[in-house]
């Protein structure tokens, strides 16, 4: 199996942060088309990336400005039933993200450019996090 993670530093406290990754409206300002779903273990979240990318999140761990971890459910194979997830940590004001993309069957084509889409939209939430900024669904692997 293959994992893929990332840490990083967003300068914004863990509230504003948890809010863009534990929302829909947060998710679907730097990561999806649209999402709706409640920050609550057992609850499902709907990840919707376009009419043949309608995903399913169902939330393993949470905690209040901490952590949040999805079982990905009717998503692409490579996908499904791979885990998704971010712990933070509050420091001086700033939060440090650990992400993590655990479980994928192998480090197949799919996973190598997943690997390269997950550091681009954990670029642009950091700044809409940060600015406010949102990129056009359809641009965010073009800036």
């Amino acid at each position: 199996m293959a994992d893929i993670v990332h840490d990083f530093l967003i300068h914004a406290p863990p509230e504003r942060v948890f809010e863009a990754i534990a929302t829909g409206d947060g998710l679907a300002a730097w990561w999806t088309s649209r999402s709706s779903g409640k920050p609550d273990v057992g609850e499902v979240y709907e990840l919707w990336f376009g009419p043949e990318y309608d995903w399913r999140g169902h939330v393993l761990k949470c905690a209040s400005d901490a952590v949040i971890e999805w079982r990905i459910e009717a998503g692409d194979d490579d996908w499904n039933d791979t885990r998704v997830g971010f712990q933070l940590e509050g420091h001086d004001g700033s939060t440090q993200v650990r992400f993590h993309h655990l479980g994928w069957p192998e480090a197949n084509e799919h996973y190598r450019v997943s690997c390269y889409c997950w550091a681009m939209y954990l670029r642009l939430l950091k700044r809409y996090v940060e600015f406010g900024e949102i990129v056009d669904y359809g641009q965010r692997l073009e800036v």
